[in-house]
């Protein structure tokens, strides 16, 4: 049986704007559950961003709390909300962020260098986790040498390099023709197949809907089940 991952209840984000106090997050509630398929969908200025920053630890909420494993986050002091970060939660980029000087095999490399991973340790599991995302064939290759596809597996890889698990994507196909997207999708549900816990952000319907769960988010306001919007 599942158990609850993470519970947000009550949560409001402001911030200061000029004169004026901007609410971007209006008393959200979420719960998700271990090994659960999430899409949170959103338009541009919905507040998806900054809800993804709170989960992932990037960001405090102004009030409410957010609890994860049975700890509430706002108790958490630098220190270990960079552990959580590092350790729980591995993060997917719409960009990708891989930094362009490094090979794929060290770009994976980097968050077990953060994590204090030993050089011989760091290198096998970069491999391994290059070839879990079908990329055995393109190891000491760069990025201007990948694909979009490929640089967004890379991507993938380097998050799963600490075996967290909760893989936050930031719109994952934003910069992806169609079909390179679906083969992404396509990964994601065997990672969810696996056990890991996926919460995707993206402001695309067809998207969302390869998650196992939809909840959409307007102007602020958290609603369980997808919605058009203008």
């Amino acid at each position: 049986m599942s158990q609850v991952y993470f519970s947000m209840r009550d949560i409001v984000k402001t911030y200061h704007v000029g004169d004026e106090d901007q609410m971007v997050l209006k008393h959200v509630n979420l719960d998700i559950e271990e090994g659960e398929f999430l899409s949170i969908l959103g338009p541009s200025g919905s507040g998806k961003s900054t809800m993804m920053n709170i989960i992932g630890c990037l960001d405090t909420p102004t009030s409410g709390e957010y609890i994860l494993r049975d700890r509430s986050v706002g108790d958490l002091d630098q220190h270990a909300l960079a552990q959580i970060r590092c350790h729980e939660i591995g993060f997917i980029f719409q960009q990708f962020q891989l930094l362009p000087r490094l090979n794929a095999r060290r770009n994976v490399e980097l968050p077990l260098i953060y994590a204090g991973v030993g050089r011989r340790e760091r290198l096998e599991i970069a491999e391994e986790m290059l070839r879990r995302v079908g990329l055995e064939d393109r190891m000491d290759h760069f990025p201007n040498q990948l694909s979009g596809g490929q640089q967004q597996r890379v991507a993938i890889a380097r998050a799963l390099a600490a075996n967290p698990t909760i893989l936050l994507a930031d719109e994952p196909t934003g910069a992806l023709d169609q079909s390179t997207g679906k083969q992404v999708m396509a990964l994601f549900h065997e990672l969810n197949d696996e056990g890991k816990t996926v919460i995707m952000i993206t402001h695309d319907m067809n998207i969302a809907r390869h998650a196992r769960r939809v909840v959409n988010i307007l102007d602020g306001v958290l609603s369980e089940g997808a919605s058009e919007y203008d």
